[in-house]
């Protein structure tokens, strides 16, 4: 199966896990719940997967390599205790807490969150001496003398042995007791991923008209030679950073992330050719609806690769800023919550103030904005904690924190018969004008494309891809579903999408760059 198949998988496991029965006892003893065990090739995203999981059920995630631990620091250190039986004093061999055990408890009293995965990753790589008690723990979810505590399920993470030298191979008893669960590298729903978090559109477009060199795994009389999903992802970030900082990409960065020889010098040569489009097309120009003629002529001659990658800057931009507006929709309406609820707060202390209360208007609201913002943070923290935290939700919640902390800075310097929670508003009202208009702009920008695409490749492949991709990105899907778009509409309806993929996916497999 791939990572998305193992994912959804993994989560119904968990969520029945944690079914209860009408006395609030779970449904599946402890000792039948299985743990999972998740078998895969390095790098294919399987602790990225773990994340979503307790993003999406809500729960905390304990983290564990199970590389580095010994028998002491998984099961605790041995220490001597005294105890008394039938009036007979005692020396007793106890043990302390393991590590692991520990981390959840720290987890749940730090967060309140008393739910989660504990996920062991490379589980087949134990050491020797802690390899005998990993049978008893697998089925008991026991570490030493001290147990997992309820409502946690237990994930484990393996590679294969070809893959690390490390791996020590299960008997028939300890496979017994788990859920394996095989994934393999799967393009298509890693483009998924791609998509939504935003990588370079060298590395997307590259891949897309190379899809073979997504994952590959070789052993040649030079050693081993490996490209990884999570290699991809890491070059991705390290492009973005060099453009920003005016650096210049070459083999020797490429190689960093990708350890493959050919493949570092195709993709290499490939990023060259895709700046050199940036440089000369009107990608700007476009967007705005001002290109000239020649520029959609030199589009429409122009090689299936070289269209690709401009479809591929121009929908990366448009995406991005697509992106960027919904988050800050959200984040305004999560504000605006915010705000509704400090109003209310305002109003009783306003009525107290009628019937003679001690009341000034602008320490009140500054309180109140620092409480609220205070909130947020440890909010940030909780989640962090539990390993439960959506990037998304991070950006969200640090710009609320940033508006409050600002406006409570500004209330303090207000004059004692000014509207303090006006002023507010206003900046408030002032975003939301912002927003709105920001809207605006990028729905034009987006019309521009379905123009240009239009103009350029009339009703041919890149018409397809772009309607494609902005049904299956999350972010595109929600704008316009929410704003409206006419040209998608349009082409969507028309398009015949099921039928003209499969001809698409073989013109790009019998390209030759």
């Amino acid at each position: 199966m791939n990572i998305k198949q193992a994912k959804d998988y993994i989560e119904n496991t968990v969520r029945l896990y944690l079914k209860k029965n009408e006395f609030g006892e779970y449904r599946i003893p402890v000792v039948r719940q299985r743990p999972i065990f998740l078998l895969g090739a390095p790098g294919i995203g399987k602790t990225a997967v773990m994340e979503q999981i307790a993003q999406d059920l809500n729960i905390a995630l304990v983290s564990y390599s199970m590389t580095h631990h010994t028998r002491q620091s998984a099961l605790g250190l041995p220490f001597i205790a005294h105890k008394e039986y039938e009036g007979m004093s005692y020396d007793v061999s106890e043990y302390t807490m393991s590590e692991i055990i520990a981390s959840i408890y720290e987890v749940m009293e730090a967060s309140g969150i008393k739910e989660g995965i504990l996920f062991l990753d490379e589980i087949n790589c134990v050491s020797e001496t802690l390899a005998p008690s990993m049978l008893q723990f697998l089925q008991y979810k026991v570490f030493g003398k001290h147990r997992v505590p309820e409502g946690w399920v237990i994930v484990t993470a393996g590679n294969p042995p070809e893959y690390n030298k490390s791996v020590r191979e299960f008997d028939v008893v300890t496979m017994d007791r788990l859920k394996v669960l095989s994934v393999e590298a799967d393009y298509q729903v890693w483009k998924e991923y791609a998509n939504v978090r935003g990588l370079h559109p060298a590395v997307t477009n590259f891949l897309e008209l190379k899809k073979e060199y997504f994952y590959k795994i070789e052993t040649t009389v030079n050693g081993r030679t490996y490209v990884t999903a999570r290699g991809w992802e890491d070059l991705s970030e390290i492009l973005k950073l060099y453009e920003e900082e005016g650096m210049k990409v070459d083999e020797n960065l490429v190689e960093q992330y990708l350890r493959n020889d050919k493949i570092v010098r195709e993709f290499a040569a490939y990023y060259d050719l895709f700046l050199k489009y940036r440089r000369e097309y009107q990608v700007e120009e476009i967007l705005t609806g001002t290109m000239e003629a020649k520029t959609v002529e030199r589009a429409r001659i122009a090689a299936f690769d070289e269209r690709l990658s401009l479809l591929g800057m121009l929908m990366d931009k448009v995406l991005s800023e697509i992106r960027e507006n919904m988050e800050t929709a959200d984040y305004l309406t999560e504000l605006f919550k915010g705000l509704k609820a400090i109003k209310e707060s305002l109003t009783k202390r306003r009525e107290k103030e009628t019937s003679g209360e001690n009341y000034r208007e602008q320490e009140v609201l500054a309180d109140l904005l620092e409480k609220l913002a205070a909130g947020r943070k440890k909010q940030i923290e909780n989640l962090q904690m539990a390993g439960n935290l959506r990037e998304e939700d991070r950006r969200k919640n640090n710009r609320v924190i940033r508006f409050l902390e600002a406006a409570k800075k500004e209330v303090y310097l207000l004059s004692a018969d000014t509207d303090a929670f006006v002023r507010v508003k206003e900046e408030f009202d002032r975003e939301l004008a912002e927003m709105k208009k920001e809207t605006e702009r990028v729905s034009k920008r987006l019309c521009h494309l379905f123009d240009f695409v239009e103009n350029a490749f009339a009703e041919g492949n890149e018409m397809l891809i772009l309607v494609t991709e902005l049904t299956v990105n999350t972010y595109s899907a929600g704008f316009i579903s929410r704003f409206g778009c006419e040209p998608y509409v349009k082409y969507s309806s028309r398009l015949m999408l099921t039928e003209r993929e499969a001809l698409l996916k073989q013109e790009i497999e019998n390209l030759d760059l």
